[in-house]
């Protein structure tokens, strides 16, 4: 297919984009969330649901469907590699996370196809360098900006996700978050004594005093044994962040993280459970998708498959259940196996189910 830097006014975008939510103002637009992006990932738990979700999401291959006969067909360019520039993971990765954190990504169309007009690159545009206009009701973007120039209407894709993105949806938790991991740094910078020695009898001059302080501090670095005089108490002082009621802190605030994000909470702990089956592993995985990932892969899925970007009659979708959720081979082979036992299919059924030709030399699915 051949390309060319002026496109033809042949397919116009899909929609004047709606905007979505509460808060936005209605004529020049840009969204302030509670907490910056780079302060809601210094967060681990935020870091970590963060990696979880646009991982996995762009670890899943696009492919191109006819839509009346669910049939994969040889694919748009865009669809192995939506940038020029990048590694389709690494875009899908940052379209992801622009939903999850702003709940909207945007593409910029840099290559169309001559035959229609269609695109054939996109470039992913990072939301603080976006700004846009509206109508009169702040209802539909009527001007986008990139970096404060306008750009073609056409030329602008957005792909709008679920909800206003957790910066907004949960900025209080993740700013509370970034509070006590600041204020533990603060104490951990400025930490209390060890402990102190009173004295119940007459003062001592300050060198004696000092002289005392330098000779439990050698005997402590030594783990050698200290000398008291009968008037002399020493007392420890212990200031643990258990004590200071740290750790239970950061634990709730990373449980909020996790059901802001939709994420298992258990899937951001140090203390994740280790010992795994394969029954569990495969039981994990569906609820992830469910409840994690199935939301941004079917916002982008769906807008990859519009009129404006794919032609009439195809569709996109991530190959979810030839990658993520893919049964294990062998466990394939021991159901199969217990239904031709049963007799409740035949050895040819048997075969297409798993893909094999007649003499079994294919692998399969």
């Amino acid at each position: 297919m051949g390309l060319f830097s002026r496109k033809p006014q042949v397919i116009e975008a899909q929609y004047a984009p709606q905007v979505m939510g509460e808060n936005l103002p209605a004529l020049y637009n840009a969204i302030i969330p509670r907490v910056s992006r780079h302060d809601a990932m210094s967060v681990p738990s935020v870091a970590r649901a963060r990696n979880l979700i646009c991982g996995t999401v762009a670890s899943i291959p696009l492919e191109y469907y006819k839509t009346s006969t669910g049939e994969v067909i040889a694919p748009p360019r865009w669809i192995k590699q939506l940038s020029k520039s990048q590694p389709s993971f690494i875009t899908i990765s940052w379209i992801v996370d622009s939903l999850l954190f702003y709940g909207v990504s945007y593409l910029l169309v840099t290559e169309r196809y001559a035959e229609d007009g269609r695109p054939a690159s996109f470039e992913w545009v990072a939301n603080t360098r976006v700004t846009f206009t509206t109508d009169l009701y702040g209802i539909h973007v009527t001007q986008y900006y990139i970096d404060a120039s306008p750009v073609d209407m056409n030329d602008i894709v957005t792909i709008q996700g679920f909800d206003e993105g957790v910066l907004d949806r949960a900025g209080r938790t993740i700013q509370a978050a970034i509070d006590v991991d600041r204020a533990a740094a603060v104490n951990s910078a400025n930490p209390q004594p060890a402990g102190f020695l009173k004295n119940s009898g007459a003062d001592l001059p300050p060198n004696e005093v000092q002289g005392l302080i330098a000779a439990w501090k050698r005997a402590r670095q030594n783990n050698s044994t200290a000398y008291l005089t009968s008037t002399l108490d020493y007392n420890p002082v212990s200031f643990s962040p258990k004590d200071m009621m740290y750790n239970e802190a950061v634990q709730n605030l990373s449980t909020q993280i996790a059901r802001a994000m939709n994420v298992p909470a258990y899937y951001l702990s140090a203390d994740q459970n280790t010992t795994m089956t394969y029954a569990n592993v495969q039981d994990e995985r569906k609820q992830f998708y469910a409840l994690s990932i199935e939301p941004y892969i079917q916002a982008i899925q769906a807008r990859l498959s519009m009129d404006d970007i794919s032609t009439s009659g195809h569709e996109v979708r991530f190959a979810v259940f030839d990658s993520f959720l893919k049964n294990d081979p062998l466990v394939e082979l021991q159901v199969l196996e217990k239904l031709l036992t049963l007799g409740l299919i035949t050895t040819e059924q048997a075969m297409e189910m798993s893909d094999l030709t007649p003499n079994g030399s294919e692998g399969i699915s």
